[in-house]
């Protein structure tokens, strides 16, 4: 099983951001006047969550506004240090038929834009990672432009990996026969585009390769082991554990229970793996392991942070 012990969250949460902040500077560089974009939180409620829509009302301008409290829910409500930091950053504050924060920018200068935009979305109203935005504008932003074929560094797209997938047998969305993969090459391809396939956009990566999904209120990642043997997923569920000898306690105790996933005490952190055997590999049983995983990880963080006088990935004190 390939090694998590130098998985760090903070870092990786730090290359997704940067990874969603390059694509989405590559957006904002060809927008134009056809049709807008508006990148909002994921919410599971009906309160109006937050919200950064990118226009072009003049060629070659681009104008970002950012959600003030007329626009958002109750629970969203930005309080007097958060409308300060926008106004910091540079965005101005609504006033007469602009209801929203707003700033106008040359097009050229898209990679301002979207770090102002990221800055907004992170920053000021709190989104966690990059897989708490709506899905709709992640496939917008993160899927490669449907004529491209390589990425300027001749890289494969995601658009041609799904096309090899379903020369491989598979309909995409639908698990396929099982595949042996020559390399870890191959089998990066064939799992990126399975998840593609199933999420709606390329999958966001870390700068390790590791891919992450968003479950709940939690996180999923996933590793291709170095020797391409097997897929591994894995999330923190628990963190500064207090007492590692009542935890090594629990987690023996949550082990002889579970039956298709393992408790791990790394340091000061709870982890929840499972493993997806590569040769061959079998999309059905990725599916599974991301079902199960999704249930475990998103069903015991809480009770387990109580118990062990830690945290869960995104709340307070257990």
């Amino acid at each position: 099983m390939a090694e998590i012990d130098d998985f760090d969250l903070d870092r990786s949460t730090a290359q997704a951001w940067a990874e969603f902040t390059g694509r989405l500077a590559e957006v904002i560089s060809m927008i134009d006047d056809s049709a807008d974009l508006t990148i909002r939180s994921f919410s599971a409620s009906a309160d109006p969550p937050p919200f950064v829509r990118l226009s072009s009302p003049t060629r070659l301008i681009v104008r970002a506004e950012a959600a003030a409290n007329a626009a958002l829910g109750d629970s969203y409500q930005l309080g007097d240090s958060q409308t300060a930091a926008l106004e910091a950053a540079g965005w101005n504050p609504p006033a007469g038929d602009r209801p929203d924060f707003w700033l106008d920018r040359p097009q050229d200068a898209a990679d301002e834009i979207a770090e102002l935009a990221v800055g907004a979305l992170r920053d000021v109203y709190g989104v966690q990672h990059p897989v708490f935005l709506d899905p709709d504008q992640l496939a917008e932003i993160l899927t490669p432009q449907p004529s491209a074929i390589e990425g300027p560094d001749g890289a494969t797209t995601v658009a041609t990996r799904a096309a090899e997938l379903d020369r491989l047998g598979g309909a995409r969305g639908v698990a396929m026969t099982a595949v042996l993969p020559a390399d870890r090459g191959q089998l990066e391809s064939i799992v990126e585009a399975e998840l593609a396939a199933v999420l709606g956009h390329p999958p966001i990566r870390d700068d390790e390769g590791d891919v992450v999904i968003r479950v709940g209120s939690t996180l999923v990642f996933l590793r291709i082991a170095s020797d391409a043997q097997d897929v591994v997923l894995f999330s923190a569920v628990v963190h500064d554990v207090a007492g590692r000898s009542r935890a090594a306690e629990v987690i023996n105790d949550l082990n002889v229970e579970a039956r298709w996933v393992k408790f791990q005490l790394v340091r000061d952190r709870v982890f929840v793996t499972t493993s997806v055997p590569a040769r061959p590999f079998v999309p059905a049983h990725l599916h599974q392991a991301v079902r199960v995983m999704s249930q475990v990880a998103d069903g015991v963080d809480d009770e387990l942070a109580t118990k062990l006088n830690g945290r869960t990935t995104f709340g307070g004190d257990g």
